[in-house]
């Protein structure tokens, strides 16, 4: 453990490169006092997901060394306590290192390894080295690519995945609701046949639900630890069973499954499978962007949009236009699926930076993708709870624009021709007419057929709907 003199606010820490001075409240050392100094950047910090995730990284570490009799038991379990005590959250505090830092993470790594050993050793029964117990068998190199796969499995297993799950089921009972009510389609924003409102809420449960199986084979890459690799991958002063132990450790203090890395120079070089995760959480995005976008425009108007629903109002829309509402929830979801796409696009740059034998963007990788995740989770809830929830469906405005929908004419194809139909869809858009008027004082059929063969409800369900007869 580096010696420590006091002085005024301040306490001397000396480390390989000399001494300097440390807030003498602060729990780290000189390490991490330099990485405070050297990356004065942006004044974000690792998130807390990532802390918890590397404080568990350390604690199963002591708990794997106390077991293979490399640490003695009374340092391994003051280790493994102090660990656990940064993990929920007591800590926080005491790490001041900015995300834009050493591409390895080493500050990051060395900022656990500081606090744990002084947490550790202040009852002063043990003496807990940074290093030499804290890290032992470990690398910044193994260590951090681990903890930004355990801190986003954890994150996506325990606040996205759940999430995705409530706003699918929200938007599935809301359309078991509606299932009955029929609406004018659109293709290109212009209008098309007719579908019901469980039939267009059905298809943004799909996305979800496709979204969910991508998420959850992703995992199944992102599991693999890299752990015991050290340096380079080869597991230089980590014991030969340092792998395999430490996955279990971590799935039983995590309450998920990890397991070793079958290749660990991959682990350390290559974080394709934190750039797979937020390639789906990007194609998540997409789909909860266009979810969103479908609810701005069916809410749009009230009177010179389509005005199809109305979202809860929850607050005022303009500054200068009263009784102005607007969709604020959807333009929310919005913004955070923008964000995550650029996420994306970052983590993208920074996984192909694997030089050789190590990735030198860790930091950048684990706080971007936290950030999606955590984005995601919140917004996914908040669309489902003040949005989809207490929507309502403007009923007469629905029918009055599906009775006056000229594609309705389609239903005739098989049975007048595509010409003869277009025709009448036309005449009955110049003269602002029900296309059921026009089609029977062109067509000789009866009212009662043609209500039949232009029935919207009907038409939802797809099919041929004149019967026999009747060319193109």
């Amino acid at each position: 453990m580096a010696t420590r003199k006091r002085s005024s606010g301040n306490r001397i820490e000396r480390d390989s490169m000399g001494e300097l001075q440390v807030p003498a409240a602060a729990l780290w050392g000189a390490q991490t006092q330099r990485a405070v100094q050297n990356f004065a950047v942006s004044g974000q910090r690792m998130p807390r997901e990532f802390i918890r995730a590397l404080a568990l990284v350390k604690a199963a570490a002591a708990q794997v060394n106390g077991g293979f009799g490399l640490l003695g038991k009374g340092a391994a379990a003051a280790i493994r306590s102090a660990a656990l005590s940064v993990a929920s959250g007591e800590h926080d505090e005491q790490f001041p290192v900015d995300v834009f830092q050493t591409g390895s993470g080493t500050s990051s790594n060395m900022n656990a390894n500081e606090v744990i050993a002084a947490i550790a050793s202040a009852s002063g029964r043990v003496k807990a080295h940074p290093n030499d117990h804290v890290n032992l068998g470990q690398s910044s190199n193994d260590v951090i690519p681990t903890a930004l796969r355990v801190a986003a499995q954890l994150a996506t297993v325990e606040g996205l995945l759940p999430a995705l799950l409530h706003l699918r089921r929200t938007i599935e009972r809301r359309a078991r609701a509606l299932g009955k009510v029929t609406k004018t389609g659109r293709t290109h924003l212009m209008d098309a046949m007719p579908l019901t409102f469980a039939q267009e809420f059905g298809a943004w449960a799909a996305q979800l639900a496709s979204g969910q199986a991508r998420i959850e084979d992703a995992l199944k890459r992102l599991r693999r630890l890299p752990i015991g690799g050290t340096a380079i991958g080869t597991g230089i002063n980590a014991d030969p069973r340092f792998s395999a132990a430490m996955a279990r450790a971590l799935t039983a203090l995590a309450g998920t499954r990890f397991e070793p890395a079958e290749n660990l120079f991959e682990g350390l070089a290559s974080q394709d499978d934190a750039v797979e995760l937020s390639g789906q959480l990007n194609a998540l995005a997409v789909a909860l962007m266009k979810i969103a976008n479908d609810l701005r425009w069916m809410n749009s108007g009230p009177l010179a949009g389509l005005g199809e629903i109305e979202l809860p109002a929850l607050q005022p829309g303009s500054s200068i236009m009263p009784g102005k509402v607007n969709p604020v929830v959807p333009e929310s979801v919005a913004m955070v699926c923008a964000q995550v796409m650029g996420h994306h696009t970052a983590i993208t740059v920074a996984g192909q930076s694997g030089n050789f034998q190590l990735n030198v963007m860790l930091p950048l990788i684990a706080y971007d993708l936290l950030d999606s995740i955590r984005l995601l989770s919140s917004a996914m809830r908040m669309l489902a709870d003040s949005a989809i929830e207490g929507l309502q469906v403007r009923g007469d405005r629905v029918r009055e624009t599906l009775e006056r929908n000229p594609i309705l004419v389609t239903a005739l194809n098989p049975i007048i021709g595509y010409e003869k139909a277009a025709a009448i869809a036309k005449q009955a858009y110049v003269e602002g007419r029900p296309v059921l008027e026009v089609a029977s004082e062109r067509t000789g059929m009866s009212a009662a057929e043609l209500r039949r063969l232009l029935n919207p409800a009907a038409l939802t369900k797809g099919g041929i709907h004149g019967g026999a007869g009747g060319g193109g």
